[in-house]
């Protein structure tokens, strides 16, 4: 049976699920430094297939990414939501489809 390597950060139950298709593979649990370099990597990843795609599908595994970030980095979905929200109330949101062109002196 061909080996195809990924050497990439996966979901939780991605081994499972690879072993009830009868397949075999090797994982390894990452160091915290390590898991968020991968993480890193991941968010990456998602957001170019949501590029490319386009699917809300893709853009849920780019939140799920988002979310690990900031637990792996000590920090709470509240806070992200609060800095969000603070950033959006001193400089607005993107609700008006405003295109800067260019900008004088």
């Amino acid at each position: 049976m061909p080996t195809k390597a990924y050497y990439k950060l996966v979901r939780d139950h991605i081994p499972e699920i690879i072993e009830a298709d009868g397949k075999k593979c090797a994982c390894e649990r990452l160091s915290d430094e390590d898991y968020l370099s991968f993480l890193d990597q991941k968010l990456n990843e998602e957001l170019a297939e949501y590029q490319e795609s386009k699917s809300l599908e893709e853009l849920a595994d780019l939140l799920e990414v988002m979310q690990a970030v900031v637990k792996a980095r000590g920090w709470t979905l509240e806070e992200l939501e609060r800095v969000r929200a603070d950033k959006a109330a001193r400089r607005g949101g993107f609700e008006k489809k405003i295109l800067l062109k260019e900008v004088q002196g």
